[in-house]
């Protein structure tokens, strides 16, 4: 507690430097009329175990400051409380701070102890449902070793039989999150159109987009596809589509704003597949705005397709918070990237079951542009389940209670 003396030539003005000083939660301990104004005795950090110090030491009770200045001003001549002498107010100072940290103390032990109870409350939650549903929660359990999250495996499993046999409780997950994973079955390549990519940066937009560049290549031929490029952000970003468009023999063009990218869309008419490589913008970038509002523009009469790219090495918070980034811009689909880096793909397919996001291709190498291919839901989950069986450890109760132990009595 920090106490100090204030005056004043009167009580309002008193008042007013206790609160520009100390702030609305100071708390007046006395107050006292001098010849020539009058002094306030006021603290801040107040515990309220100084009411009981005060009062058994025969103080005034302490008041915060607000409502003392109300008081004054609903009667400015009621007589003012007993002052209490600042020599008092020293001696209570430690008394004070010793019940301060015996009360920080107790908040300890009681948050220990709050979450001791938490855990034996999880444990006889996912113990109990261990015993009544065992193939559920071997279910789970299996979810989780995919890396699958919280919230998605719950949704999940609330579409199993009531019964399961060891067989089901085997293959079903699998089952279920091919099914909840969304495919749009589109391929770039074949039905061509203006697609922009958008995404952070690091996800692989621009290798991306070459791989797309070069299948269209091979069906159409160069001269009915088109690359632009609307990154001025990162050094080097131009140069690097010009050199995949050097190789393939295809046009690049740069766009700066909405004007120039409608332009560039409008000399490409007759272009089978346009590609728009976008720069990485992260979700708190305060420029994502401005590209998705340039996006908007040029997509008001629906000639854009946008697709988000996601890294599945990424955690699944930075891949969450991604999609709900870009999200404004009404995305149609989505491309997961870097397979081959990822140590598990569980939190990729928990976003894209989460937000259903159809999935219109995967990639999982540098080649290009061997190294694509269409999304397929099925071979995608064997492809996870195959990762966590070389590289995920078994998980243990502890862990399961810890995750689903509070909410598995609904389930």
């Amino acid at each position: 507690m920090k106490i100090k003396r204030f005056l004043a030539a009167d009580m309002r003005q008193a008042m007013r430097e206790v609160r520009a000083e100390q702030g609305a939660d100071a708390v007046i301990l006395s107050t006292r009329r001098l010849d020539d104004g009058i002094e306030i005795i006021a603290a801040i950090d107040y515990d309220e175990t100084l009411v009981r110090e005060a009062a058994r030491h025969g103080a005034p009770m302490p008041e915060p400051a607000a409502s003392h200045a109300a008081a004054e001003r609903r009667a400015p001549a009621a007589p003012p409380p007993m002052p209490m002498p600042p020599s008092e107010l020293a001696m209570l100072q430690p008394i004070v701070e010793q019940n301060v940290l015996e009360a920080a103390r107790m908040r300890t032990e009681l948050g220990g102890l709050r979450e001791l109870l938490e855990q034996q409350l999880s444990s006889l939650a996912w113990n109990d449902m261990e015993r009544r549903r065992p193939m559920r929660a071997r279910v789970l359990r299996d979810m989780t070793r995919l890396g699958i999250e919280t919230d998605v495996a719950r949704q999940l499993i609330e579409e199993l039989p009531e019964q399961l046999s060891a067989d089901q409780a085997r293959y079903l997950p699998l089952g279920l999150l091919s099914r909840n994973l969304k495919v749009s079955g589109r391929d770039l390549a074949e039905t061509g159109g203006v697609t922009a990519l958008v995404g952070p940066t690091g996800v692989g937009k621009t290798t991306t987009v070459a791989k797309l560049a070069a299948r269209a290549v091979l069906r159409h031929g160069p001269a009915k596809v088109a690359l632009v490029s609307t990154d001025h952000y990162r050094i080097g970003a131009a140069a690097q589509l010009e050199h995949y468009g050097r190789l393939l023999g295809v046009r690049v063009y740069s766009a700066h704003d909405a004007a120039s990218l409608t332009q560039a869309l409008d000399n490409l008419r007759e272009h089978h597949t346009v590609l728009i490589d976008t720069a990485g913008v992260a979700g708190n970038d305060p420029r994502l705005e401005q590209q998705m509002e340039v996006l908007r523009q040029v997509n008001d009469a629906g000639r854009l397709r946008t697709c988000l790219v996601l890294a599945a090495n990424a955690q699944a918070s930075s891949l969450d918070d991604s999609v709900r980034a870009y999200l404004p811009l009404q995305l149609q689909a989505c491309i997961v990237t870097k397979l081959d880096e990822a140590p598990s793909l569980g939190g990729v397919l928990s976003v894209l079951i989460r937000h259903r996001l159809p999935l219109d291709c995967t990639t999982d190498g540098q080649r290009v542009p061997e190294d694509i291919c269409a999304a397929d839901a099925r071979v995608l989950v064997c492809r996870a389940a195959q990762v966590q069986r070389r590289l995920t450890p078994a998980v243990d109760d502890v862990e399961m209670a810890e995750r689903f132990g509070l909410a598995v009595a609904s389930l």
